[in-house]
């Protein structure tokens, strides 16, 4: 949709506030929000960023992994899930792109940030199949980060090669993503001291890499369901993040690997809420908040590009007594009707 009028309850602005509403669309942009009287037959949430994704791992979707450690199953270069991509075609990886990229665009995700293996083959692959429906931001290693959009390192565990990849990476521009404090401690410091954009995971961050993230200013990407499938935490205590909200930290909400988990951000959101008992507010900003790397706010708001989830709540609008919260917790990606990108 380009041009058109969208009516129903909408959650606006910042604070996500339900509002039944009629939005003007004009060449892709939110141009007028107002009030309206008709009955509410749609809900209209902001389109989702999945802010951490590793999708050619589709390929290896639920392989049993028995009692192999994170390391052994993801850790670069002969985890299980790279000798796997390894041994699979171009065509059965960019067939597994493009249709998790379909799945995650019916489930109301406009776009991610992906991290891609393979140097700058793999980045390719993916730069062939995506659609102008749903955006990916790609960060490449072994290469792979000259023609993507940041570099994204799996730890840091290399510091002398890790800060030449991030210095040669600055020089031309780019971004720079790294995993760290997913299954301890070692690799938090040595991840800060490389000045990244954004930290994944932060599993294990005690009170002073809260602090330290909040007063720099480095947003902290968190992956709950991955932790809990892959044994970095079985409890709300890891990631803390509600001190992470109370130090002023910027989060956002990532579905991590495909291998283990459904890129599915209603999903993500729901464990959110029931494990750490977020409010829906903190949730949808944290669901939207990785569209800052595309220079925008992610939510519905004149002026702003109408990336839009229209749903129908189906019983639930006669019933509910707190909008948002049903939005995050309850009527889940089955009420899509439509994506707007």
């Amino acid at each position: 949709m380009q041009d058109g009028e969208l009516q129903g309850l909408a959650f606006c602005g910042e604070t996500f506030s339900p509002r039944n509403v009629s939005i003007i669309i004009e060449k892709g942009i939110i141009t007028e929000i107002s009030d309206s009287a008709q009955p509410v037959n749609q809900w209209i949430a902001p389109a989702f960023f999945n802010a951490h994704t590793h999708i050619a791992d589709t390929v290896a979707m639920d392989t049993p992994v028995g009692d192999h450690s994170l390391a052994e199953l993801v850790a670069p270069p002969n985890g299980l899930k790279h000798r796997i991509l390894r041994a699979t075609s171009d065509d059965c990886l960019c067939n597994a792109m493009r249709e998790t990229m379909q799945f995650m665009y019916a489930t109301g995700t406009s776009a991610f940030a992906e991290f891609r293996e393979g140097g700058v083959h793999g980045v390719q692959l993916l730069q062939q199949v995506f659609t102008s429906e749903i955006r990916p931001v790609i960060f490449g290693r072994d290469g792979g980060e000259f023609v993507a959009d940041g570099l994204g390192l799996s730890s840091a565990k290399h510091p002398a090669e890790d800060l030449a990849a991030v210095e040669h990476a600055r020089a031309a521009g780019k971004r720079i993503a790294i995993h760290a404090g997913e299954s301890g401690t070692k690799d938090i410091d040595a991840a800060f001291a490389l000045d990244p954009d954004f930290i994944i995971h932060a599993t294990y961050f005690e009170d002073r890499h809260i602090r330290e993230a909040a007063d720099r200013g480095i947003p902290l990407v968190i992956c709950p369901r991955s932790n809990w499938i892959l044994g970095g935490t079985n409890s709300a205590a890891r990631p803390q993040v509600r001190k992470m909200i109370e130090a002023g930290c910027t989060l956002w909400l990532g579905t991590d690997n495909v291998m283990f988990v459904p890129p599915d951000m209603f999903a993500e959101c729901a464990f959110l809420t029931t494990v750490y008992k977020l409010s829906p507010e903190e949730i949808l900003s944290m669901a939207t908040g990785g569209f800052s790397l595309l220079g925008r706010k992610g939510i519905i708001e004149e002026g702003e590009p109408a990336n839009l989830i229209c749903l129908d709540p189906g019983y639930v609008k006669e019933w509910t007594q707190s909008p948002a919260l049903s939005l995050v917790s309850r009527i889940g990606s089955r009420s899509v009707r439509s994506v707007y990108s």
